[in-house]
């Protein structure tokens, strides 16, 4: 596996969560910093070093709402 991408969010009670693509792997944190330590420990423990992602990208998703 080449590439794996996280969709992460705002948490609704604050900090964010990251969902992968095409695996089953989810994971959440406080911080921007942590959150991407805890997607690292997530992949490590889902796949075997040699079936592991060569690159994890972290796309940002996020939602506003305006006044009509």
């Amino acid at each position: 596996m080449a590439e794996l991408i996280f969709l992460v969010e705002d948490a609704p009670e604050g900090g964010f969560t990251a969902r992968a693509l095409g695996v089953s792997i989810f994971t959440q944190a406080d911080d921007l910093e942590s959150l991407r330590e805890m997607v690292r420990d997530a992949v490590r423990c889902h796949f075997d070093e040699e079936q592991g992602p060569k690159v994890i990208r972290l796309h940002f998703v996020r939602e506003e709402v305006i006044a009509a």
